[in-house]
């Protein structure tokens, strides 16, 4: 029973909104789905009908009984409806990437240390299966001291898009990897720390594309390789992640259920909601105990429900949060990096991290 319940007003009715967020502010007890922000129709009263429906972020900013607003609208808006939302007092979560510009991230973290409120980015990609499963694995030392590291986030997209059209055209944090680089860079930072050198390419693959759709980005430690990339032209995927030590390796294949189950608006509440299938585990080769193992790993169980949960015991219990607007920092200035070691064909030294 949660004694507190924090009224929450979710900004754009899109594909992010309906099933990344509120499947998890409606089914978790604490967050009261007050008002979603649509400009153009009303076509969220035909599942939440006593919704409030705001045309404005102004409507939506100046009510004073909404606690949190959560910002899923196309990335151009994040900073400045950010910006908003925490000068008129709210709590805050933004959908990745959390801004365009490390500048415009650096007054978020200021601007949220100065109000006292919570600016929160919405990394999600920490609660999945396969992530929490290697961090397990690495924490608990199965496969040695970690050499390299591959992360793909691979799709087959040969054709133009249907829907979420502003990710093709050219506008700030529009592109691939904008889009998917955040997830890959955020599970780094947490698996790895922060980098000392990054080396990327990112470019245009398909002959229509107007931003970026593939991105190869090597991150540097101390005796470590880690690999991100993505492709919007692989119709036989590969490995989701690889793993390498000094004792052993871990290989992961499979996407985590979750995105396709909500897409197809399941419920995420009962025991078994993100649960892999056995056929996804991943296999684990290595010496363990004088004797070599090679065997399927048991997934750990996922749930985006999890961030939601640390965000309510942050507000409400004033627990420390996990996903804070320094990561989204960090990882915008990573891209920006990136972009800068890209577009110069060099490797950088990597700087102004916090």
């Amino acid at each position: 029973m949660h004694h507190k319940i924090v009224s929450t007003a979710v900004i754009s009715y899109g594909i992010s909104s309906k099933t990344f967020h509120i499947p998890f502010i409606t089914t978790h007890g604490g967050f009261s789905l007050d008002m979603i922000l649509e400009r153009s129709g009303e076509t969220c009263k035909e599942k939440f009908p006593t919704v409030k429906v705001a045309k404005s972020i102004e409507e939506v900013l100046n009510d004073p009984s909404i606690e949190l607003v959560v910002i899923t609208s196309p990335n151009t808006t994040h900073f400045p409806y950010a910006k908003a939302a925490l000068e008129a007092g709210k709590h805050v979560v933004v959908e990745k990437p959390f801004t365009n510009t490390s500048a415009e991230a650096l007054e978020l973290i200021e601007l949220s240390n100065k109000t006292g409120k919570i600016c929160s980015v919405f990394h999600n990609r920490r609660y999945v299966a396969d992530f929490l499963t290697m961090k397990k694995i690495l924490d608990d030392g199965l496969l040695g001291a970690p050499r390299e590291f591959f992360a793909h986030y691979d799709r087959f997209r040969p054709d133009p898009r249907t829907y979420g059209l502003w990710r093709e055209h050219e506008l700030p944090g529009s592109g691939v990897f904008y889009d998917l680089g955040p997830h890959l860079i955020d599970q780094a930072l947490v698996l790895f720390g922060k980098p000392t050198y990054i080396t990327a390419d990112i470019r245009k693959m398909k002959s229509y594309s107007k931003v970026d759709d593939f991105f190869d980005v090597k991150l540097e430690y101390d005796n470590l390789m880690v690999t991100l990339h993505s492709s919007m032209l692989v119709r036989e995927m590969g490995p989701r992640y690889m793993i390498h030590g000094t004792k052993g390796s871990f290989i992961k294949h499979g996407e985590d259920p979750q995105e396709d189950l909500l897409k197809a608006g399941v419920v995420p509440t009962g025991p078994d909601w993100g649960k892999e299938e056995e056929q996804f585990f991943g296999l684990m080769h290595t010496e363990m105990r004088g004797k070599i193992v090679r065997e399927m790993y048991p997934s750990l169980q996922g749930s985006f429900g999890y961030y939601y949960d640390n965000l309510y015991k942050t507000i409400a219990e004033k627990q420390p949060l996990r996903e804070t607007a320094i990561d989204g920092y960090n990882v915008i200035r990573l891209i920006e990096l990136a972009f800068e070691s890209s577009s110069e064909r060099r490797t950088i030294k990597v700087s102004g991290l916090l």
